[in-house]
């Protein structure tokens, strides 16, 4: 199971990440959480922050559509490529 974390500006100090897990090998479009909504926040009020996906390998498996506040697979995760070996995956 692969581990995203999204972490938002919020107006609350000491806010803690949303944390989603995702089924490996999931499909391209599968929902992986509705962000705006756990973050107590309307899809409108996260595209006015400019809400954005970063990775630090540059490549980007989600993709956070605007209009609906949801994040999802943006390809097929396939586990082996991404950790290898590794007993979990993050």
């Amino acid at each position: 199971v692969l581990c995203v974390c999204a972490f938002l500006w919020l107006p609350l100090a000491g806010a803690e990440p949303i944390r989603y897990s995702v089924a490996e090998e999931a499909e391209s479009g599968s929902l992986v959480g509705k962000l705006a909504e756990d973050a107590g926040l309307t899809p409108a009020q996260l595209s006015a922050r400019r809400a954005r996906l970063v990775s630090e390998d540059g490549r980007q498996h989600f993709r956070l559509e605007r209009g609906s506040g949801r994040l999802v697979v943006a390809g097929r995760l396939d586990r082996e490529e991404l950790c290898g070996q590794a007993a979990t995956c993050m």
